[in-house]
């Protein structure tokens, strides 16, 4: 009773809108909500009750974003779709009592990744709005190492393990599932790139508090044909703590949730230093007792 909610196309992508009926003196702060799932599942209708207490409770406007899912829909279709669905509504925040100036996206998981693609994608333009925040909710960051201290810690957790965390990706890619084993093995990564991304992705960047018991994994054998199958992991939009710093320092305001009980929980870790190293201003929640 406290919301009106329409669902609409911008530019072709289906969301659904939720506006406060309580007239406002002034312009609402906006939320773009793009939903978890890792690409394959989830929907507006499964995440309607979280985007009605975000905007019941902010007294905001809350954008869902329904991002057509993978296999059937190709990766980057996902990112595309919420990229064009944030300009839309940036550009056209005003015809919903939206102020441009306070507009944040936010995601939960995969929904992370999308969110933190889009601010990478739009943080240096200067045709439209720029977006005021973004909140990242235990999100998917990285696909070059899954032997991180949290993906040891809690490899066989419910819900989200960590061999299931490489299932998904390869299903989401139309990949074939037989290559779980050496992904999770680190196989699929090249020496040089290795290299290349220790700067950003290395257990020892993860404090001491969250590293207890971690033991370092044996060296891999590397897999040419294993690298050849997936090189859509090593892309910032597949991966974005592999953004340049030239990229990362245009980023806005973040908030960053991590979960103890989470096999994702480094990758918050790990991007909420690479954002503090470029001047980004971060606030993280920790929640001791959370899982994914």
């Amino acid at each position: 009773s406290q919301l009106f909610t329409k669902d609409l196309h911008f530019d072709g992508v289906p969301v659904r809108i939720h506006l406060p009926r309580e007239p406002s003196a002034s312009k609402r702060r906006g939320v773009i909500f793009i939903h978890g799932g890792c690409g394959i599942f989830g929907s507006i209708r499964s995440y309607e009750r979280i985007c009605r207490y975000l905007a019941r409770k902010s007294d905001s406007v809350v954008v869902s974003v329904g991002y057509h899912l993978a296999p059937e829909h190709k990766y980057p279709a996902q990112t595309l779709e919420c990229l064009t669905a944030t300009m839309h509504f940036l550009k056209t925040a005003e015809t919903y009592g939206v102020d441009p100036a306070r507009i944040i996206v936010c995601g939960d998981s995969a929904g992370g990744t999308y969110t933190a693609s889009v601010c990478q994608e739009l943080g240096h333009r200067t045709d439209i709005p720029k977006i005021c925040a973004q909140v990242l909710i235990y999100p998917f960051l990285q696909a070059l190492n899954f032997n991180l201290p949290s993906h040891q810690k809690n490899a066989a957790v419910a819900f989200l393990s960590r061999e299931r965390t490489v299932h998904f990706i390869l299903k989401y890619l139309n990949k074939d599932c037989s290559l779980k084993e050496p992904i999770l093995a680190g196989s699929h990564v090249p020496e040089s790139i290795n290299l290349k991304y220790r700067k950003w992705i290395n257990p020892d960047l993860i404090p001491g508090m969250f590293k207890q018991g971690y033991k370092p994994p044996l060296p891999t054998l590397f897999l040419p044909q294993v690298h050849e199958e997936v090189q859509e992991l090593f892309e910032p939009w597949f991966s974005p703590l592999l953004a340049e710093d030239a990229v990362v320092c245009g980023l806005p305001d973040t908030c960053i949730v991590t979960c103890e009980h989470d096999v994702l929980r480094d990758d918050g870790l790990l991007y909420k230093k690479r954002l503090e190293d470029n001047n980004v201003r971060v606030t993280w929640h920790h929640v001791e007792k959370g899982f994914h």
